[in-house]
């Protein structure tokens, strides 16, 4: 069954109404946005979260080694890790972060309780290996990527997950737009990945039967005027996850 990250959220109704629609992440923007979270509610929503829980604390990851995987397996590796860790600490909380100190990215996750983070900017590989918590590195795809481009800029033994989304101008997600589902289709068919980008209720179903992603990403997709639709992120829920066996 497709995997399910809701980003963006801002305040510990949705958030926990989010997880009890059946969210698997759910994502906390901590870069330059309109979604960015104070501290304050971070706090407030990780403390709620964690009491949904069926074990409080932050996930424990029983990660793979790099050089003790094969390189094509790496994500695979890690997206098993990553289902087997769920059914204690539904949600998984992501933090994401763009173009940051890694000193800040690692602080503010430590400091935060997340259990995951992402990075959505132009972080290096050597800047992933850096991060303490397991990282899901996001791949912006251009009009004109093709699914080998997108994998030749891929690092295996490094990140815990990938994250496709389109790349328009110099926003970090969050668009609205999608990106050629082909291209994702070809990365698909060598690692387990997160699609991002327009997507929304209507459209999902067709997106997983199209590329059978490990999981989908969405945020703009599930908002009315601006703001998190609790209606519309449970529909988009029901309709990921009702479109595989």
């Amino acid at each position: 069954m497709t995997l399910v990250k809701i980003c963006g959220l801002r305040d510990v109704d949705t958030a926990v109404a989010t997880a009890k629609a059946g969210a698997d992440f759910i994502g906390l923007m901590f870069a330059e946005s309109r979604r960015q979270v104070t501290p304050q509610q971070c706090h407030d929503i990780v403390e709620a979260l964690h009491e949904l829980r069926k074990e409080p604390e932050p996930a424990f990851f029983d990660a793979p080694e790099r050089g003790d995987v094969p390189a094509r397996a790496w994500f695979g590796a890690w997206s098993e890790v990553i289902e087997d860790t769920l059914p204690r600490y539904r949600p998984l909380i992501v933090g994401v972060f763009a173009d940051q100190s890694v000193e800040d990215v690692n602080n503010i996750a430590n400091a935060a309780g997340l259990d995951m983070v992402q990075l959505s900017g132009g972080e290096s590989w050597e800047f992933v290996a850096q991060v303490t918590l397991p990282v899901v590195r996001a791949c912006h795809v251009g009009e004109q990527s093709s699914a080998w481009d997108v994998l030749d800029t891929i690092e295996t033994g490094v990140a815990a997950g990938l994250l496709l989304d389109t790349a328009k101008g110099g926003a970090r997600g969050g668009t609205g737009v999608s990106f050629d589902w082909e291209v994702a289709a070809g990365v698909g068919r060598r690692h387990p990945f997160f699609l991002a980008g327009g997507l929304s209720p209507e459209n999902v179903a067709e997106a997983v039967a199209q590329v059978s992603p490990w999981a989908v990403d969405v945020s703009s997709g599930v908002e009315t005027a601006g703001i998190k639709d609790i209606e519309k992120i449970r529909a988009f829920i029901r309709a990921a996850k009702g479109s595989r066996s």
